[in-house]
């Protein structure tokens, strides 16, 4: 434990130099000039050693415990398909000097290994028919801990049986926060490549905020590319950062231009630096939750770093039906407007949720990796109106378990995992329930990425439940396979080896 609470003390301490004077702490950026971890640890500790009282930071994650089965059998939580703790830790691993221990100060306690994971594509089973979601499970040997296994579930979304007319809103923060060259330059790209691919049958709206809102754009042909874009590169950064205004503004143009068979979506792209108006996480969450209800749909784009308030971005996007992305380069913003389009535009299912029941006499005990902040009650699950994730069309979901399996004759289940969801538009859920084989079979390169991803992720967070291993660990189990023709599998095995080997790459192209 102590080592856990290291690291968040490091975490505060280093996020609070560089936030003094903006009253919050940020999710990710960059090393001060001068930063020297050993003197940052000596002001965390005192002459014996001790850890000196500290508190939790906004968004720092405590990972799940392990549970008796015979105590509570079931695991039930909120599906998600957000990618941004990946593209933010990727940023980080591209850049020069940097070291893992450098990363893990940094961000470690606020990386969702969920996200790590969800960024990539599985072989997963494609949907039956007249089924919304393929599901695929797979029980391996765990890598870190010799006496459990690792049983990996994946679903798989339908693909969209058409493209919706859509009546988009870009909600733009042109606050003076924004004028760094990984914010505003880069926001103006990521639009283009959203915009290259409308049709006359969209509707594009163009909010902007800073002091405070305004509409430069409103109802606009979504085939008037030039005009949507000339809109977007006149923007300039300046001012205050209203939020509030901007957020209620978007929701009134939205519900003016309204498509009831389409997908009605605003886009918030932003750093979250919110200082005027509704300023807090929980304010944000209770103003988007309220809106959630009248069919449009929110998601997030974030940008730049430093004062990069991740949790503020997360919190808007899950409470508001959307996912939330992070846009660490033009390669990212191709990928989600480019080839990802109708997963990024286009949801198939809402409120959508997990349970796994495991069958106490072959399983004893079991973690779920990942998934902290989207934990449900056993209740909740049929509870139709709670609210749970978004999953757009094409979309993966990945759920990994630490287990430990009973003792004597091998059972041909280990349980079954129920999903229940909303199709978009209605109020009613359905419900799949699936066997979960107890077959342990042999890792192929989809388990074992997600096995190193896994190690990755409890590297990070000083995992107690990681064992001995290290970087060494997941580089191993990267080159156990030949992940070439997946450029983004491909590119996460090369920045491993650039860490653990003490380089690092300026930038990464992944289309090269």
């Amino acid at each position: 434990m102590k080592k856990y609470f290291t690291v968040i003390s490091v975490l505060i301490l280093a996020v609070a130099v560089l936030s003094s004077c903006s009253g919050y702490a940020p999710m990710t950026g960059y090393m001060p000039e001068g930063y020297d971890p050993t003197s940052m640890a000596d002001m965390l500790y005192d002459e014996e050693g001790f850890l000196k009282d500290v508190e939790l930071e906004e968004g720092a994650l405590v990972e799940n415990p392990f549970f008796e089965t015979e105590e509570n059998d079931t695991a039930t939580f909120s599906a998600d398909v957000d990618t941004a703790s990946y593209t933010m830790l990727r940023k980080l691993m591209k850049k020069k000097n940097y070291t893992f221990s450098d990363i893990k100060l940094y961000v470690g306690l606020n990386v969702r290994t969920e996200e790590l994971i969800n960024y990539f594509k599985y072989n997963y089973s494609e949907p039956k028919e007249n089924e919304l979601f393929g599901v695929s499970s797979k029980l391996v040997d765990c890598p870190w801990n010799d006496s459990s296994k690792l049983l990996i579930l994946g679903l798989k979304a339908a693909e969209a049986q058409k493209k919706s007319a859509n009546n988009l809103v870009f909600l733009i923060d042109i606050s003076g926060s924004m004028s760094d060259s990984d914010k505003l330059p880069l926001l103006k790209k990521t639009f283009s490549y959203l915009t290259s691919n409308l049709t006359e049958n969209d509707t594009v709206s163009i909010v902007t905020y800073a002091s405070g809102e305004k509409v430069i754009l409103e109802g606009c042909e979504g085939n008037k590319t030039e005009k949507i874009l000339s809109a977007i590169n006149k923007l300039k950064a300046d001012g205050s950062t209203n939020g509030e205004a901007g957020l209620r503004k978007a929701y009134e143009l939205a519900e003016k231009y309204f498509k009831p068979e389409g997908n009605n979506r605003i886009i918030l792209a932003s750093d979250g630096d919110l200082n005027v108006g509704m300023s807090s996480v929980d304010e944000i969450k209770e103003f988007v939750s309220e809106k959630r209800d009248n069919g449009v749909y929110l998601s997030v784009l974030g940008f730049g770093s430093g004062n990069y308030r991740d949790t503020m971005m997360e919190t808007i996007a899950d409470n508001g039906n959307g996912a939330y992305y992070y846009i660490d380069g033009e390669e990212e913003a191709e990928k989600i407007f480019g080839g990802d389009l109708l997963s990024t535009l286009y949801a198939v299912a809402n409120d959508t949720k997990l349970q796994v029941v495991f069958n106490k006499d072959a399983v004893t005990s079991y973690r779920l990796i990942g998934y902290e902040n989207r934990i449900m009650s056993a209740e909740d699950f049929e509870n139709d109106a709670k609210d749970a994730g978004e999953v757009g069309a094409g979309s993966s979901v990945t759920a990994c378990f630490e287990i430990k399996l009973a003792e004597g004759e091998t059972l041909p289940d280990l349980g079954k995992l129920a999903v229940r969801y909303k199709k978009p538009g209605e109020e009613q859920s359905r419900l799949n329930e699936y066997a979960i084989s107890s077959e342990v079979k042999e890792g192929d390169g989809d388990s074992c990425l997600i096995a190193a991803l896994c190690e990755f992720a409890m590297l990070l967070h000083d995992s107690e439940y990681m064992g001995n291993i290290d970087l060494g660990n997941v580089k191993g189990l990267m080159r156990k396979y030949d992940y070439s023709e997946d450029p983004y599998k491909a590119q996460f095995a090369e920045l491993v080896i650039n860490l653990l080997e003490g380089k690092a790459v300026e930038q990464s192209d992944v289309n090269e």
